[in-house]
């Protein structure tokens, strides 16, 4: 039993700091839905509070010691706040348990037969996404968790009172070891994080922990064509049901058709036509996503055609690669890609839908990710037509190496480097035309452009 499975009881009090997050506001009120009282406290009100206090939860904006009660049982926190923040301080100082986000989650996945933790270097969102989809055409009520927001679910979670559970499991600091999955799904792995991890193998020997957390009777989901996956598994003691395009998985697509940013596929499990599907957002990692979520949905026992009319719906998450609107007569799309992998396969899908110029604004997020993986972002973004650069999305770091989006924009061609949002706006305003795609690119606030852009046409 994990130490935090004992404050799992009506009566029970606790703080849950940042509160008003993606993955905290649906841990409030699955922990308040179940009895326990909850307090919070975040930086800044938001749609997330305001549903919270409707709900009866207290939540202070700000943090500090004064709002560590002496009646607390516990705080829970986010990776992003440290033992410095004052209520971590004021709690350490009076003996009240601090416990990370995916530990509380971790404890209540025990309440659910069917946990499916979807984890990768890329393509979490919308892949929890599709099985989404996927499980509530299954009429599965399921409970889900996921980094973006899906417009079925008008929000990033959904509180369900199904046996299913579906959480985006993520890599950094080591959080999703914290959980219990029943399926544990592998998209891909590759380089990220580098200010946490030390290399490649400190990433797969982590995929490596987090898949040997599945029981016995549990089962992984793993992406046969990526190497890094299939190395890390190598001897594992547990079920493990592959998903790729190559024709040697248990689980694969065939005769592949594109329409536009439409895809149709059949999905073969084991050799035999399972159902015949269509999905609605581009490029060759979109089918593979799909092909992981029906791999879930197979091993649970899911009907085909729910699977079929589940990643049918699908028509994209939040800020993956989401269609915005029409500037000056260009398409304007957002995306969240901010890993060199990730750029590739959005410009991958972009080039197969015939715009006469690729026009990518592009954020890049934290100076340690930049530095590490320079090489590779000027690689991609020297694909584009125009590329835009906005300075570096500094997050959780400060700029300690001295690094700048100028620095990327002096190795490519066609590139131009803007201090503030306002150049850029300015000069799309320029140069936007019919026949254009325009992307907003990057994991911090370069989508308000596009926004902006929109409302001031």
């Amino acid at each position: 039993m994990s130490d935090f499975q004992k404050y799992l009881v009506p009566g029970k009090k606790g703080l849950l700091i940042g509160i008003g997050g993606v993955s905290m506001s649906p841990l409030a009120e699955v922990l308040h839905d179940a009895g326990l009282t909850i307090v919070g406290s975040d930086m800044h009100e938001g749609i997330n509070t305001q549903m919270l206090r409707k709900k009866g939860i207290e939540i202070h904006i700000g943090h500090c010691a004064e709002n560590v009660t002496p009646d607390l049982d516990f705080v829970v926190r986010t990776a992003a706040v440290h033992d410095d923040n004052p209520e971590i301080v004021a709690a350490h100082r009076m003996d009240i348990p601090v416990f990370e986000r995916t530990q509380a989650w971790g404890a209540i996945m025990h309440a659910y037969p069917n946990a499916i933790c979807i984890a990768g270097t890329h393509g979490k969102t919308t892949t929890t996404s599709m099985c989404t989809h996927i499980m509530m055409a299954a009429e599965r009520d399921p409970t889900v968790m996921i980094g973006g927001t899906l417009p079925l679910l008008r929000a990033g979670h959904r509180v369900g009172a199904g046996d299913t559970i579906i959480f985006e499991s993520c890599e950094y600091y080591n959080s999703f070891l914290a959980l219990n999955p029943s399926i544990a799904v592998i998209l891909n792995v590759e380089e990220d994080h580098l200010d946490f991890f030390k290399d490649l193998d400190d990433i797969k020997a982590s995929f490596r922990s987090f898949a040997e957390r599945v029981p016995e009777t549990g089962c992984i989901i793993a992406n046969y064509d990526d190497a890094n996956t299939m190395d890390l598994l190598r001897g594992i003691d547990r079920t493990v049901f592959t998903f790729g395009l190559n024709s040697e998985a248990d689980v694969y697509a065939a005769n592949i058709v594109r329409k536009g940013a439409r895809c149709e596929f059949d999905i073969i499990c084991n050799g035999d036509l399972y159902t015949r599907a269509t999905i609605h957002v581009p490029g060759e990692h979109n089918v593979r996503n799909a092909l992981a979520a029906a791999a879930a949905a197979i091993q649970l026992g899911i009907s085909a055609t729910a699977v079929k009319y589940g990643l049918a719906g699908f028509q994209g998450a939040g800020r993956r690669f989401e269609f915005k609107g029409r500037f000056q007569g260009a398409d304007l799309y957002d995306d969240y890609a901010h890993h060199p992998s990730e750029l590739a396969a959005v410009l991958d899908a972009v080039e197969s839908l015939d715009y006469e110029r690729v026009i990518v604004v592009f954020q890049p997020h934290t100076y340690s990710r930049t530095k590490a993986l320079f090489a590779q972002f000027v690689e991609q973004l020297r694909r584009p037509t125009i590329t835009y650069l906005a300075e570096i999305f500094a997050a959780r770091e400060q700029n300690t190496i001295g690094i700048s989006s100028a620095d990327l924009a002096k190795e490519i061609p066609n590139a131009r480097f803007f201090p503030t949002f306002g150049e850029i706006e300015n000069t799309l305003r320029d140069v936007a035309r019919p026949g254009d795609i325009i992307l907003t690119v990057g994991a911090g606030d370069v989508f308000r452009i596009g926004e902006h852009l929109l409302e001031k046409q």
